[in-house]
């Protein structure tokens, strides 16, 4: 099971919730399950409305789901991940900081992750 913590300023407290390893649904679907105001429009990894800063608080090695090729477009359109980041992403499986709720699945590790409450816009 993985702990993730969700931190907003549209939050009174950052809320904690409980995301089954293994299951396939996305960071989105875990928030909404679970009444988190993370912002979205799409759902589809085009807009860019649902951009998250995912923090990991494990020392164990990261085992976030590779960036899609959506993800990485608009990522990268949107300035919040360099061309030098993905290489490094791809190249070294090293899951970079700022995704997609729409596309990052969840996996057997605590985070934290953190969101304006903007669309688009993270803190």
């Amino acid at each position: 099971m993985a702990n993730v913590t969700f931190n907003s300023p549209l939050m009174e407290k950052d809320v904690t919730v409980y995301a089954i390893a293994g299951d396939t649904h996305t960071l989105l679907k875990v928030a909404q399950k679970n009444k988190i105001p993370l912002p979205f429009e799409c759902e589809d990894g085009e807009c860019g409305s649902c951009v998250m800063e995912v923090i990991y608080l494990s020392d164990k090695p990261r085992m976030a789901q590779a960036l899609t090729e959506k993800e990485r477009a608009t990522l990268l359109a949107a300035g919040k991940l360099s061309k030098h980041d993905i290489q490094e992403a791809v190249v070294n499986d090293m899951p970079p900081p700022y995704r997609l709720a729409c596309q990052y699945i969840v996996r057997d590790e605590d985070v934290l992750v953190k969101f304006s409450g903007e669309p688009g816009v993270t803190m």
